[in-house]
């Protein structure tokens, strides 16, 4: 996650539509029902959690403040198979500027520009490991549709107020995902970019993790320039008798 943009430099959020606003409701009510079934099946212990957290944010825009990302993508990362999952890659939360968290750590809408530093490191990183140039749009949804979970520790925040949103109840429901994945006995490669990332260590001893730094600009060039993530990845996936991710985003 990249630092947060003053308030005042703060583009207006757009306004909900009546399919925000349903799943809103949603969240609150059935949070199950916006994930696939296997993940569904899987934190159904956790429903008292989800809904809660689903009152929290009905709660707050009744108050007339709004969330991150919206309604629809609070649990877009879950809404894939767990069953297809072979590797995870952990954020901390979403983008704080409105426009960019689309539900997927990291990632943002094709459209959106100019791309957080932190996915620029990214593709940087990518770019020294394998020799992908760089993707001319920050959509990372095709990783996802390979099997890679880009799930942030935390899955909602107040614009402009990064962190805002931690300690409500998330780091429960995220560490559930984690330790569920661990204990699957299925390939699975865990990427933990920085110190937040890495004390889930824990939760998935006996798979295969890679540690380095966060690719934020502020900690970047203190281990994860060079870290080849990707590259590793692959081979540990390949060990494992998976196939490999095919790191290159489509045009």
């Amino acid at each position: 996650m990249d630092s947060a943009p003053s308030l005042f430099d703060l583009p207006e959020p757009a306004p909900w539509n009546a399919r925000e606003l349903a799943a809103l409701k949603q969240l609150e009510q059935n949070p199950l029902e916006l994930l696939s079934p296997d993940w569904a099946q899987q934190l159904a212990p956790l429903e008292p959690v989800l809904r809660t957290l689903g009152a929290m944010l009905s709660g707050e825009y009744d108050a007339g403040t709004r969330f991150l990302p919206p309604p629809t993508r609070v649990l877009r990362a879950l809404g894939s198979p767990m069953a297809e999952v072979k590797v995870l890659i952990v954020g901390q939360d979403p983008y704080p500027t409105p426009g960019h968290s689309v539900g997927l750590a990291f990632s943002v809408d094709r459209q959106t520009r100019p791309l957080p530093r932190s996915l620029n490191n990214i593709y940087r990183e990518l770019q020294a490991d394998l020799g992908i140039a760089p993707a001319a749009h920050g959509d990372l949804s095709a990783w996802a549709g390979q099997g890679v979970l880009l799930l942030n520790r935390v899955l909602t925040v107040a614009p402009g107020a990064a962190g805002s949103h931690r300690r409500r109840g998330w780091e429960e429901v995220t560490e559930a995902v984690i330790a569920a994945l661990a204990a699957r006995n299925k390939p699975l490669v865990s990427v933990l970019w920085g110190k937040d990332a890495q004390r889930l260590a824990p939760l998935l001893e006996g798979t295969a993790v890679i540690e380095s730094a966060h690719p934020s600009p502020l900690s970047a060039s203190r281990g994860f320039f060079g870290s080849r993530p990707f590259s590793r990845a692959n081979d540990l996936l390949s060990a494992q008798g998976a196939s490999p991710v095919e790191w290159k985003l489509p045009a």
